[in-house]
């Protein structure tokens, strides 16, 4: 008997041993998984430490730093990449600017005289795409400027109502020409909310130009109590994976050839410096477009 209970205290005695380290061990598991997440989202150059002196997951936590240092080497490097990306692109599109401009002087010159209709006609293809480079070269450079760091997007309360009404009337002459009548719902309640007044109508301005663009004939414009804006039109040709990709950089459908594929882009980062979001539907042939500002705003 006196073995037995020998072997039962040796047993006893290892399971309670066995149970101390796998709670030490799953310690140093939570440790180790709360630390790497914080040390994924901030942008720090500290290491993961345990309590557990346990060789294994000393060994796991060191192998994770060296991860971690190697993806802090490669992070530092995108961003400086994309620094420079973005500080070429500026410079460039600031350079283009003088030729660009020079170009329309002379077409202006060479349209005010008497040419053929052969030379007419290609003096107007010309003009077209001296247009296009300057409009691709104008967004190329707001681009850049917006989604560099030292972009000040400064908030302020802006009555919403007041900042569309704007935006379609500037568009109310390109719209009719389109022979686009736009359906018009706001609320008659005034929407208050704290964003850049420039970039919201920029984002506005960037919708109805997308319209423009895509619209089968028509536009419906709502602003919600909400503070929701929709634009509405239909897009005859568009395809699930072409709306998945609108608010891609330089994405372009094939019956919108003259766009840069720049203008939603800019109209996402800028709805998203804000606090906003902006998203896109598309069901029946119909495209959606959908800002939702953020609240807060004092009245």
């Amino acid at each position: 008997m006196v073995w037995l209970v020998c072997v039962c205290l040796v047993l006893a005695v290892t399971v309670a041993a066995l149970g101390a380290k796998i709670i030490l061990m799953r310690r140093s598991a939570d440790e180790i998984r709360e630390e790497l997440g914080e040390k994924l989202e901030g942008d720090t150059n500290t290491l993961i430490t345990i309590s557990s002196r346990d060789g294994a997951m000393s060994r796991l936590a060191s192998d994770l730093n060296g991860q971690l240092g190697e993806l802090r080497r490669q992070r530092h490097r995108y961003v400086e990449g994309d620094k420079e990306l973005k500080r070429a692109v500026t410079n460039i599109s600031h350079d283009l600017r003088t030729p660009l401009t020079a170009i329309g002087g002379y077409l202006d010159l060479l349209e005010r005289t008497e040419v053929s209709g052969e030379a007419a006609r290609y003096l107007g293809i010309i003009r077209n795409r001296a247009e296009a480079l300057e409009q691709l070269t104008e967004e190329l450079f707001h681009y850049s400027v917006l989604t560099s760091p030292e972009y000040d997007c400064r908030m302020e309360p802006v009555v919403v109502n007041g900042v569309l009404e704007e935006s379609i009337s500037g568009f109310y002459a390109a719209l009719r020409e389109r022979g686009i009548t736009p359906e018009i719902c706001m609320t008659e309640q005034r929407v208050v909310r704290c964003v850049n007044r420039a970039a919201l109508s920029r984002v506005f301005s960037n919708l109805i130009s997308n319209a423009l663009k895509y619209s089968g004939g028509d536009l419906q414009i709502e602003l919600t109590a909400a503070g929701e804006v929709f634009f509405s039109n239909t897009a005859p040709g568009l395809s699930e994976v072409e709306v998945g990709r609108l608010f891609d950089r330089f994405y372009t459908v094939e019956n919108a050839r003259t766009s840069t594929g720049l203008g939603l882009s800019i109209a996402k980062v800028l709805v998203g410096q804000m606090g906003g979001a902006l998203l896109a539907d598309y069901e029946a042939g119909r495209l959606t477009l959908c800002v939702r500002l953020p609240e807060g705003a004092a009245k």
